[in-house]
Formats: C-alpha cells, structure tokens, sequence
C-alpha cells in the first residue's frame, strides 16, 4: 500500500513536535544537555498523548552523533536507523502479546551485551502493564541495575496495574489531555502541508471528539477528507463524528425553553432520521447546558467549553435561561442517560426526556392569555366570598373540625404500627410445641431463602425471631422497626416464608411481624390482661395461674418478676 494514514505519516520525529506535552519535552532535553540521562522511564497516559512517540525521538536523542543535543538531528544515520527500524540496538517490545516469562528473561540475558551500531541499547516496552506478575519479578533485578550502556522505557496507559517496586525503580513522567486548542492547531499545520481544503469550525468539532487524543483526532481527520474528497467541512464533521449540528442543539434549547414540545420532537425525529445514535444525542445536549452553564458562570473559560462553539445564538440562549433551569435539564437528561442504558427503546425515553423538559421549564405564560385572564377573575371572586364569609363569622365555624382532620395523617408518620389485634389472638391461642417446632425448622428457612436468590430479603430476618406461635401463626419480633416494616410490605417474601415452613413443618404459617418495643408494650398489656381476668373468679378455673409462678411472686413481688415463658 502506497497510502499511509495521516497519523503515521505526521508522526512526531522531534520534541517540538509533540503537542500539549511541554512539561515532560522541557525535563527530557534539559536531561539530555546536561547529559543526566536515567536508566529507566515510565510515560504514563491516555492513549494517543504521545508516549511512544517520545520514547523513540529519546532513543534517537541519547544515540544521535551530535550528543549531546536537546533535539535529535535526523539526519544522521544513527536517526535515520531508529527512524526506519534497521538498528537493533533499539528493540521496542509490545507487551500485550509478550507478557511472559520466557520473554523478558531473554532481555534479561540478552541485555548484558554491548550495542552493536549506537552508543546505548534501548529497550521500549509498550503497554508494560499487560506484563504478569511472573514477568515483572523477573524484570525486577534488571531494571534496577541495568549495564550502563542499557536504558529501559516503558509505557502504559494505566499505570495503577504495575507494581509499586516497579514504578519506584524509574523516572515518571505523566502525560495529559491535549487541549482542543492544540490539536486543532496541529490539524491545521498538517492540513495546510497536506493542500488540504479545511473550515476552521469542522477542525474544532473533530478535536472535542477526539477527547484529548491527537492520534484520535488525526485519524477522524483522515476519515473526513476520504468522506469530503480531499476537503473537511463542518458537514463532513459532524457525520464523521455521529455528532449534532450545533444548529439543531439552539433550535432544541429553544424549544425548550418556549414550551413548544412540537418544534422539539420534531426536530428530534429529523435528527433520527438522518441516522443519529439517541444515546450520542443525549451525551451532545448534556455537555451543550453543561457549556451554557460554564459560560453563565465564567464566560471567560472559553477552553473549557466541551462541546459548543460561542456563536450569536448561543450567547442569546445562556442570557435567557437562567442557571436554575438547566440544573433541571441536565438532571432529567442524565437520568435519561441512565435509563437508556438498560432499554432497547432508547428513541422512548429521549422524547419522553424531550416533553418533560418542556413541561419543566420555568416561562411564564402572558398575562394576555384568556386563560389567565379566566383564572385572575375567578380568583377574585373566591377572595370576594372568602371575605364575606368571614364577615359572617362562618368561616370560623370549621376550624375545629378542620384541626381535628389534620391530626388524622401526623399518626401515619410514626412509622410502622403493628396488627395489636392479631397478636393478641395469636397469644391467646399460642402453644410451646408450636413455637418450638418453627424454632426448630428456623435455620433451615433461612438456608433455603438463601439458596432460593433471595440474600437481600433473608437478610431482613438477621434480627428477627419468633416469639410465639398457635397452630395457624406466629409472631415475628424485629429487632428495627424499619427491617420490620420493610418485610410486612414485601408480600412475596412473607409467601416464600409461609411455603418454607410448610415444606418443613406440613403447616402454612402466617407471618405477623412487630417491632421489638411494641412487642413488649402488647406482651406486657396482654399479660397484665389475663391477670386481671383471673383475679375476677370466671367460673371453671380456666386461667388459675401457674404455682410455681404465685410462689415466685410471694418471694420477689410483681415488679422484679418477668415472665418468659
């Protein structure tokens, strides 16, 4: 093949060329000068910053014949070796397909031998995260006593996977984001040395879709001019990118804003139509409020835009929709985000997303409007009779009632109130053998709720126990009301209970569950219940209290008495 892509062609041959990397270029040829040249480097970053790129214009700088030099000369032939890959000397290693042990102790055996054409071997190890751990113990001893005529880089875009012995052994250097702002500077020198035919606003929408890449962005270049035959505009951009129009970003905004759900779901379905991803679209009018936003706040962080460009229509939109609204909007679309995810109607959710932002937004309708003027006139006929009313003195006449009805929903926000009635029915009925019998089977319930999927909902029952039992019941004391209230309003779970039990027991159970204080309250009222009714003399004897507990009472009184079972 005679075409090579833009970025390889363009690939950086010196330190000048690496852009946005100032910070690590600047330590580099200041080492380089001083000749303070380490054994070992790691670059660390996201992809297409340069990392590579600088490792080999570093093996060409420390072997150039005019040594020590701040830039590579690449002209002799020492450069023009690295550059063409004829000088093995400079050995660059992928690590994703070598990762094993085998390979990195023939470095290791290997590296003791002198450079046969350069001044120093150089070892470049590209994604050396990809390495196992087997690798990079047998890397250890070397990279940190290497011959003096060796130097080691290794490059990673995740440096949090290699080992800290590792990352101590080498000088670090971190390379960022390149800034939109570069990048498009950089297309545009390549384009003008390339004759190609450019719109300086197309150039900036392929930089912010290359999130901080150059190669990235050099390659959605490259895919532009093939798409807009040795030309890029805006147009050829956008579609490249699968990005919106900035045009149809205003014109949405605006509808928004006016509550004309109409224009906004229709403009919708024109960029549907023309083969937009929901999913994108959503991501491209977040970062738009987000801009608006960033604009309302700090006009002057023009570089810190995402996604807009600062046109007229622009601006106008961020004058009028005030800050509070687009915190709105960006909230119901991030959720739309989120929901989309999960759906395979993701075109749904984003009109759906698309009417509530026009129901939200906060215009005020005008007051010409008959049905303002409708409602103020029947409002001041309401005030009028209010007013007679009170003239009256019937106003007044309510108000107690009115108190009364609005102590009613104070009692439902105390939060959970067990079945009184119930337990009092099942204590009355409730025997030992039956509460043993469920005590018994306890644990095994729970297993199998476990093993039934059910973790989350068995976990409501870590505090919980039984109580007391009849023959078609029993109670279930919680230890937190909130865990009690949160298993009576789960109705399948109180069913796989109630199946579990009969499974192990031959008896299908109800569940009736209360809060620990409130099961001492009811136990207590109850107990005190059948004292009195037995103190009464009802006929036949039927609750003659227990001997060994009057005995108990003469000895230590009612009050130091509790009785469990």
């Amino acid at each position: 093949m005679s075409y090579q892509a833009l970025y390889r062609v363009w690939r950086p041959q010196s330190f000048q060329d690496v852009v946005g990397q100032e910070h690590v270029t600047k330590t580099l040829q200041n080492a380089l000068l001083h000749q303070k040249i380490s054994h070992a480097y790691l670059f660390s970053g996201p992809r297409g910053t340069g990392k590579t790129s600088a490792a080999k214009i570093l093996a060409k700088a420390v072997n150039c014949e005019r040594a020590p030099i701040a830039e590579p000369c690449n002209e002799c032939d020492s450069c023009r070796g690295i550059t063409d890959g004829s000088i093995s000397d400079v050995i660059e290693i992928d690590a994703a397909s070598n990762n094993g042990v085998e390979e990195i102790r023939d470095i290791r055996d290997k590296v003791k031998f002198a450079p046969s054409v350069v001044s120093y071997k150089v070892y470049i190890i590209d994604e050396v995260h990809m390495l196992s751990m087997g690798a990079f113990n047998a890397l250890l001893k070397t990279l940190e006593e290497p011959p003096k005529h060796v130097i080691f880089i290794l490059a990673t875009t995740e440096p949090h996977k290699i080992p800290l012995t590792i990352i101590s052994r080498c000088q670090r250097f971190d390379f960022k984001r390149i800034t939109s702002h570069d990048i498009v500077n950089r297309m545009k020198h390549i384009a003008e040395e390339s004759d190609i035919v450019f719109e300086e606003k197309a150039l900036q929408v392929i930089a912010r879709a290359a999130e901080g890449g150059m190669r990235d962005a050099l390659s959605l270049m490259d895919q532009a001019v093939s798409f807009g035959q040795d030309s890029v505009t805006l147009d050829d951009a956008l579609t490249v990118t699968g990005s919106v129009a900035q045009s149809y970003l205003n014109k949405l905004a605006r509808a928004i804003h006016e509550n004309d759900t109409g224009t906004a779901i229709r403009s919708l379905e024109d960029l549907l139509y023309h083969g937009k991803d929901p999913a994108r679209f959503t991501e491209d009018f977040i970062l738009f409020f987000r801009d608006m936003l960033l604009h309302q706040t700090a006009p002057n962080l023009e570089e810190s835009l995402e996604r807009v460009l600062l046109d007229d229509e622009f601006k106008e939109l961020a004058e009028a929709i005030p800050s509070q609204q687009i915190y709105e909007y960006i909230e119901v679309l991030n959720k739309t985000q989120q929901d989309m995810k999960f759906s395979n109607n993701a075109r749904i959710y984003l009109e759906v997303s698309l009417v509530k932002l026009c129901q939200t937004s906060g215009v005020a309708q005008p007051r010409e409007s008959g049905d303002y003027q409708a409602l103020l006139s029947r409002l001041n006929e309401l005030e009028g009779e209010l007013r007679e009313l009170k003239a009256k003195g019937i106003a007044a006449a309510p108000a107690e009632p009115a108190a009364q009805t609005a102590k009613k929903p104070a009692r439902s926000a105390k939060g959970f109130r067990a079945p009184v009635g119930k337990i009092q029915k099942i204590l009355k009925e409730a025997t030992r053998q039956d509460l043993n019998l469920i005590k018994s089977r306890w644990g095994d319930m729970l297993e199998m709720l476990n093993q039934r999927q059910m973790r989350s909902q068995a976990a409501l029952l870590n505090d919980a126990e039984p109580v007391a039992a009849s023959a078609a019941a029993f109670v279930l004391k919680f230890k937190y009301e909130i865990h009690c209230q949160m298993a009576m309003d789960n109705h399948k779970f109180l069913e796989s209970i109630s199946m579990i039990l009969h499974e192990f027991t031959g008896t299908s159970y109800q569940t009736v569950g209360v809060p620990e204080e409130q099961w001492l309250q009811i136990r207590e009222d109850f107990i005190q219940h059948q004292q009195d009714e037995g103190e009464g003399g009802e006929e036949g004897g039927s609750n003659e209290e227990d001997p060994f507990i009057a005995e108990a009472k003469k000895l230590v009184g009612t009050d130091l008495l509790e009785i469990n079972d």
